[in-house]
């Protein structure tokens, strides 16, 4: 058995980023920058009032207060997008919005709430405030020429909307790939076919496959399903790495398997078969087939519903994600307390078990989702992390384990349903060497 992060080094190695596109930016969510965001105007690009109030001069307010107000008049009104048009002179005021340019003479606002009018066109202003107060300056927000955002940036919903308010509608990122998900066997019935016959199963790890790709922020292609002959595998593989940027199937992949897809897969790709020290999900294929000058990954999962999923976490979405430019592929480790206890038997292999992970009394605790088994895809589904239980007796109560969290951290919203404080300090994984 080869160790994981052995087999997770060998992958990363060979897949090859995607070429750079440029976009538009309401297709950028999620997506990794290319190259640098830099400031081609400032943000704001004039100087206007943070508060609803009266543009001052600061000096007209000194020893402003309830019991002695100032009298100010007012010239005139400035709501948000209308350019001033008279200054503000000694004794004077000028009644704007938030987000209105400001005045000329004006060097302070006084909020509403510390004013009342003075007849038809004055204003009584009970509270000093200092030059600059309640005042938005060029730039005050991002500065002409900055280096906004730095290439292998993921673009959140709030780097969107600072990149929108530099005026450019387009970002230089690395696109999401197309990845192909097959499924072959003769047992296989389409989810909605009805009554299953006898030695029939649904298909239930291709769904499963093309929603975590669609989740770790791929284009999922489904190309279907292919019965147990050799011609018809052959013919679903070859157009997934005729359309797709990496294809992805389960099943065929054990040591000493004489199966169709392991025959195809080696015919048409350099492949590597592996058994991995781990469970579940011990066996894995890998490979990368050349189409029109293009290197083309192939990521052969194991065909348990729950060593699929786990294969796919381990090795597939980490490779993708690198191939999309993400420089933090892995999800991220936390360590935490063990509920109860979560005991294994030593046999050479690193075990992952499937766990609800929860933040409680300062720190991260876990406990098992369900019975670790193989093929019982509800426990996987109930679980929001991985627990890495070296070689040897498992966890006691109390015990330390460390934690892969599923959530996150393109999830991390969901996490914090459970209150966890998931922040930028959070153990995550720096480089490719550990799983």
């Amino acid at each position: 058995m080869i160790p994981l992060p052995e087999v997770q080094r060998f992958v990363l190695e060979r897949v090859e980023r995607v070429e750079p596109q440029r976009l538009p930016l309401h297709q950028a969510l999620g997506l990794v920058l290319a190259e640098d965001v830099v400031a081609a105007e400032p943000v704001p690009p004039f100087a206007n009032s943070a508060m609803d109030g009266y543009a001052v001069r600061a000096a007209d307010t000194v020893g402003a207060s309830e019991a002695t107000p100032v009298h100010l008049a007012v010239v005139d009104e400035l709501p948000a997008g209308k350019a001033p048009s008279v200054p503000v002179g000694p004794g004077q005021a000028i009644r704007i919005m938030t987000g209105a340019p400001f005045p000329e003479g004006a060097d302070a606002v006084v909020m509403v709430e510390f004013t009342a009018k003075d007849g038809e066109r004055g204003v009584s202003v009970s509270r000093a405030v200092d030059a600059g107060q309640h005042v938005r300056g060029v730039g005050g927000d991002v500065r002409l020429g900055t280096v906004v955002f730095t290439a292998g940036t993921v673009l959140t919903g709030a780097h969107v909307g600072v990149i929108a308010s530099l005026g450019q509608g387009t970002v230089v990122v690395h696109p999401k790939v197309r990845v192909g998900v097959l499924s072959t066997g003769d047992e296989l019935a389409p989810v909605d076919s009805g009554p299953l016959a006898p030695g029939m199963i649904r298909d239930s790890n291709r769904p499963m496959l093309l929603a975590l790709l669609a989740r770790a922020g791929c284009e999922p292609v489904d190309l279907g399903w292919a019965p147990d002959d050799e011609d018809a595998i052959t013919e679903v593989v070859q157009r997934g790495l005729a359309t797709c940027d990496a294809v992805v199937s389960s099943g065929g992949v054990s040591v000493g398997d004489f199966d169709y897809m392991k025959i195809v897969l080696d015919r048409v790709g350099h492949m590597s078969w592996y058994q991995v020290a781990i469970k579940p999900s011990k066996p894995f294929a890998f490979g990368t087939a050349v189409v029109g000058g293009r290197s083309v990954p192939i990521f052969g999962l194991p065909g348990n519903p729950v060593s699929s999923n786990v294969s796919f976490e381990l090795f597939a979405r980490p490779a993708l994600l690198s191939m999309m430019g993400n420089p933090r592929p892995f999800r991220p480790l936390v360590e935490a307390t063990a509920v109860e206890a979560m005991k294994r038997r030593a046999d050479g292999k690193l075990h992952l078990d499937r766990v609800r992970a929860s933040w409680r009394d300062g720190g991260w605790h876990a406990e098992r989702s369900g019975a670790q088994v193989s093929n019982v895809l509800s426990v996987m589904a109930h679980a929001n992390a991985l627990a890495l239980l070296p070689d040897g007796a498992g966890v006691e109560p109390g015990g330390a384990v460390t934690l892969m969290l599923l959530d996150g951290p393109d999830g991390e919203a969901d996490v914090l349903v459970y209150g966890s404080p998931l922040a930028a300090d959070a153990a995550a994984l720096e480089d490719c060497d550990e799983p």
